[in-house]
């Protein structure tokens, strides 16, 4: 969802994109992930992103080789 569009907009677009059969728990799931992604969007464009490599050297003992 873009940033820019205000809560209405967004939800809008969001129910057209969403099957007519599509329960009001996944409305939820997805309004949530929604917005999760918009601040961590805008988290990153206030440069409080943790880099590639950093996330990967906290992650180590949780990954994987």
């Amino acid at each position: 969802m873009d940033t820019e569009l205000d809560a209405k907009t967004q939800t809008r677009e969001l129910l057209n994109r969403l099957p007519d059969n599509c329960t009001i728990e996944d409305v939820q799931y997805h309004l949530y992930v929604a917005e999760k992604i918009r601040r961590r969007l805008v988290q990153s464009d206030a440069g409080m992103a943790v880099p590639h490599q950093e996330a990967e050297k906290r992650l180590e003992k949780w990954l994987i080789k």
